[in-house]
């Protein structure tokens, strides 16, 4: 136990016909067989036996538990209880936070006996004053639940794994089961009293958690004034926590900040009162407000993929795999311009640091929050004509200049996170941080099959998905698109002036004309699994705009030393 813990109550209590000797600190509740009470005893990873700590910021709750003595008849042909073993009527249960593999949690409890009534309420009010210090802990939650999505079990998940547990803690909730898509948006941004809650819970996927995100946002925008339509605007950071109860297709969102996509493993995060900050980027497109964005935007192949899974949703989940094949085989590639302002936080994609519970990346102040004035100036020399099919980032370029890249392109994505799911447990962008004010942008040109292969199969295994001469991927703050058709006659001058008037000729009549057949003049933009109408899109990261019920995925070190989990 921590040194610097202060003790508040010690009794020797029975545990399953066991003495033990069971103590009560400001850090935690342990408990010791006495039996092992000489045996040198740590906590978790090198537990001796009959010992065990449990943090206090990880016990959910305690109650007394009455359990019936023998009645007076039977008295009278037993023995009279010689030691607090043999007589124990009087009992409290404390429930508790247990882990288990691939970062799920679970609810355990124990039952300690006391012969004293008024000892059994001394341990009760103990505990129950201890976390009632814990102000982080929500005691009132707004609740959507989205019947349909998924395998449309979201309400029962509520009802038999969730709902159970916030009663345990004595979680009051408000729930609304959704009749129709954006019915939680609407309701959030128009007629929910959010005074009353200290966080809002969404059963669903993650186009659930996309409707409930956007409410919270615009209504916060809304109630400071803030006009989101502006892509210069500062965005006001949401007060409310949002957590997520995962019942959908892929859950990305929620695997990504917890580590598992598990309905109890997130309600506990949700009681425990857990805090992880997310970066959310807006989306602009001639000069108005689109849509935000947390986990995926995607160009070129996982656009033209989702475009082809919304006409196949009767087929459900699989409807994922058919499209991305179909995509693979098409072999689609776009052109365009991508422009973007470099982060300045000090990391990369591929420096290989993980964001992890506790980040320190996360952690230290963002330029993002720092900048008071206008940073979408964009300078004579960001906005040189590039030539097509090189790269701009030049480390001689003064930090903090815009860097333009021109050329054809099978994907254009940008990861505000690193994208992790069970398809795909390293993710779009493995290193990607959730709070650092940045997005991974990666684009990847146009290459054979094979080569195109070759990337996507990365995604599944160890090796670096980014180690191929035809992908590159910076983290940026901010970032522009435009898809060819769409450039000035200046632009294209640039890459057509040197195949004379008969390629500039032809170019300008599929620019003009873009179902010519030659190639498809652009392609859709997938954010966070909606289909955007804009092809043409600026986008902007902010630092830390929602709070969520998380703490980030833990490192295995977290269950040698459960006591360092209440710093977190």
């Amino acid at each position: 136990m921590d040194k610097q813990a202060r003790l508040l109550l010690c009794s020797r209590l029975t545990l399953e016909n066991r003495v033990c000797d069971v103590s009560l600190s400001s850090a935690g509740l342990s408990w010791r067989d006495v039996a092992t009470k000489k045996r040198t005893a740590s906590v978790y990873g090198s537990l001796k036996p009959g010992r065990r700590c449990v943090p206090l910021c990880e016990i959910i709750a305690v109650q007394e538990t009455e359990e019936d003595g023998p009645s007076a008849d039977v008295w009278e042909w037993q023995k009279v209880p010689q030691s607090p073993a043999e007589f124990t009527q009087h009992a409290f249960t404390v429930s508790y936070v247990e882990r288990g593999r691939k970062h799920r949690w679970r609810c355990s409890e124990v039952t300690l006996h006391c012969i004293d009534r008024r000892l059994c309420l001394q341990w009760v009010l103990a505990i129950r004053e201890q976390l009632a210090l814990l102000g982080a802990r929500p005691k009132r939650l707004l609740v959507y639940i989205n019947p349909y999505g998924g395998q449309q079990r979201g309400k029962r998940i509520y009802e038999q794994k969730v709902a159970p547990i916030f009663s345990r803690a004595a979680i009051s909730t408000d729930v609304i089961v959704t009749e129709r898509a954006n019915h939680a948006r609407d309701h959030l941004k128009t007629e929910a009293e959010l005074h009353k809650y200290d966080g809002v819970v969404c059963v669903g996927g993650d186009g659930m958690f996309s409707e409930v995100m956007h409410g919270l946002i615009s209504r916060t925008q809304r109630d400071a004034g803030v006009d989101q339509n502006c892509s210069d605007e500062t965005l006001v950071p949401c007060s409310l926590r949002v957590g997520i109860i995962p019942a959908g297709s892929t859950d990305c969102i929620c695997y990504a900040t917890v580590g598992s996509n598990d309905p109890v493993t997130s309600a506990l995060h949700i009681v425990v009162g857990d805090c992880q900050p997310m970066d959310v980027c807006s989306v602009h497109a001639n000069d108005t407000f689109i849509r935000y964005s947390v986990s995926l935007l995607g160009y070129g192949f996982y656009g033209d993929m989702l475009t082809d899974s919304e006409r196949k949703r009767w087929m459900g989940p699989a409807r994922y795999d058919i499209s991305g094949a179909k995509t693979f085989l098409s072999h689609r590639y776009y052109e365009g311009t991508v422009s973007f302002l470099p982060a300045d936080n000090g990391g990369t994609p591929r420096d290989k640091t993980l964001c992890r519970s506790g980040c320190n990346i996360c952690q230290q102040p963002s330029v993002d929050k720092r900048l008071c004035g206008n940073e979408d100036d964009v300078s004579d020399a960001g906005e040189q004509p590039w030539p097509a099919e090189t790269r701009s980032a030049s480390a001689e370029e003064p930090k903090g200049a815009w860097q333009v890249i021109r050329g054809k392109f099978l994907a254009i994505n940008a990861a505000c996170m690193s994208c992790a799911c069970p398809r795909s447990p390293k993710g779009l962008s493995p290193s990607a941080h959730l709070a650092d004010g940045s997005v991974d942008l990666i684009l990847v040109r146009k290459c054979s099959r094979l080569d195109f292969f070759r990337h996507l199969l990365r995604h599944l295994n160890k090796d670096d998905q980014f180690d191929h001469p035809f992908v590159e991927v910076y983290r940026v703050r901010r970032f522009h698109f435009t898809p060819r058709y769409q450039e000035t006659d200046s632009e294209l001058d640039v890459t057509e002036g040197a195949a004379g008037g008969r390629g500039r000729f032809f170019s300008q009549i599929c620019r003009e004309h873009p179902a010519c057949g030659c190639v498809p003049a652009h392609s859709n933009w997938n954010c966070d699994g909606e289909i955007l109408p804009h092809a043409a899109i600026q986008v902007r990261a902010h630092c830390q705009l929602i709070k969520l019920f998380a703490r980030g995925i833990e490192e295995q070190t977290v269950f040698e030393d459960p006591y360092t989990l209440c710093a977190i």
